[in-house]
């Protein structure tokens, strides 16, 4: 009996312990789950600057920024811009993001005197909310690679224009407005005037625009455009929300250390500079094997102009320029012409330079003072390269069969015209012209295969008489 009871209690007690175990369990979830924050709970709005040209490394900033908020599930997203254009594809980037979002997107012109032209003008359309600081402009939305050609030059320049414009262009011209038109039509904006901003490159100021309907209003500060905001219904992740952003914190999302380094190495400057250190330390490396800081710091700066050029628009004819230039520089260092490869490869490089980037939206376009850089480092090349020719030709031939010839010797053993001499530390074969005795210093005049052609050094080298008139 004894026995039934010690087996029975502890069984009792297991089953008490994991009733206890489960119902603290039950409890502690559902604590947690009460405390935790339900989707768009987070009474937050995220502050995203787009300053300068829309280019990947500000795409991407954007993107990530917009992504965080879908993340958190935030109130709001305001995307502050002040841009004068930028690279089409970044462009499209950022608007898929926005109409992927299921958080509203308030893109804001600010401050004043600040400008959405060109690329800005479509990020703006495509935002669900459209805001603007007095004193802002929008518009100018041709393709502005076209937008030289669309310049009224004098008397019929109109008919012109459509005389010279290609099928491309149009095409082109065409893709952009129907783009813009359809965000337009999407948000319930003025798609009138959108298509205007892309064919005849309008513009507005912020009052014309909130008349024109371009935009929904204009608000002095971020505070002021939430409160306009607010009550609001937008269509964001295929569901219709009411803007409720009263009390809302804003908080600034700033770029971190990625996006610092993409808009650095994204820089045309920047990346053509990486590009002409990678193509001169990898030159200096194989010209002087061993050296390793050159190919080491070469590589890394190519690779990282590389990665540059990729995510820029470039022109495959400055591609062949540079590639032309580096085979030019190569070869003067290999088979050095004084200088004549060497300024054909700082033409070339300057050339496939200017052109290297195809776009027009001033800052994505190389600086005057990089090319002047290039050309001027190009030169200095080639002639740190004509030196180093001219001082071989002076120096002494120190390896090869050529290097014997001038080098003193001592005959070892002789027989009439030939013999033995030692000579650099070896024993030859030697031959003479002039009869030898063992012991005579020698010089080697030429060489024949493993024979030397000597004669007698007169400098080291004195007959009797010689010697009797120094005794004297």
């Amino acid at each position: 009996m004894n026995i039934d009871r010690v087996t029975v209690r502890p069984r009792r007690y297991c089953r008490e312990a994991i009733r206890i175990f489960a119902l603290a369990l039950i409890w502690g979830s559902a604590f947690l789950f009460s405390v935790a924050p339900t989707a768009g709970s987070e009474r937050v709005a995220l502050l995203l600057r787009l300053n300068g040209a829309v280019s990947p490394a500000s795409a991407d900033y954007v993107i990530r920024g917009i992504q965080l908020a879908n993340d958190r599930k935030v109130a709001l997203i305001v995307l502050q811009m002040d841009t004068p254009g930028g690279l089409d594809t970044s462009m499209r980037d950022i608007v898929r993001a926005i109409l992927a979002s299921s958080v509203p997107v308030a893109s804001y012109v600010a401050p004043s005197g600040a400008r959405a032209a060109s690329a800005g003008t479509y990020i703006l359309y495509a935002s669900h909310i459209a805001a603007m600081a007095p004193g802002t402009n929008l518009g100018a939305a041709t393709p502005i690679a076209l937008g030289g050609s669309g310049q009224d030059n004098g008397q019929n320049g109109d008919s012109k224009e459509r005389q010279s414009r290609n099928a491309a262009e149009a095409k082109a011209v065409n893709d952009a407005a129907a783009y813009l038109r359809g965000l337009a039509e999407l948000r319930n904006r003025n798609a009138d005037w959108a298509e205007k901003a892309v064919r005849d490159a309008a513009s507005l100021s912020s009052t014309a625009a909130e008349r024109e309907k371009v935009i929904d209003f204009v608000a002095f500060t971020v505070d002021e455009l939430m409160a306009k905001a607010n009550g609001r219904t937008v269509r964001a992740g295929g569901a219709d929300i009411r803007l409720d952003t009263t009390d809302l914190a804003v908080q600034s999302i700033e770029p971190d250390w990625r996006t610092r380094l993409l808009s650095v190495i994204a820089d045309p400057n920047v990346a053509l500079i990486l590009m002409v250190i990678g193509i001169y330390g990898l030159i200096f490396e194989f010209l002087t094997p061993g050296a390793v800081i050159p190919g080491m710091v070469g590589g890394i700066c190519l690779l990282l102009g590389l990665y540059a050029l990729a995510m820029l628009p470039v022109s495959y004819a400055g591609v062949g320029l540079i590639v032309l230039a580096v085979a030019l520089l190569v070869a003067e260092a290999h088979a050095p012409t004084f200088g004549v490869l060497g300024l054909g490869g700082a033409v070339a490089l300057v050339l496939g330079a200017t052109i290297l980037f195809d776009t027009d939206v001033p800052d994505l376009k190389v600086s005057r003072q990089v090319l002047v850089g290039i050309g001027v480092s190009a030169l200095a090349f080639s002639l740190i390269v004509v030196r180093l020719a001219f001082g071989a030709r002076r120096r002494a031939v120190v390896t090869g069969a050529e290097q014997m010839i001038g080098i003193s010797g001592k005959v070892s053993s002789w027989t009439g015209t030939t013999g033995y001499v030692v000579a650099h530390g070896e024993r030859w074969s030697a031959a003479s012209a002039e009869p030898l005795t063992d012991g005579d210093d020698v010089t080697v005049i030429a060489r024949d295969g493993l024979t030397l052609e000597v004669t007698r050094d007169p400098r080291k080298n004195r007959g009797p008489q010689e010697s009797k008139e120094k005794l004297r």
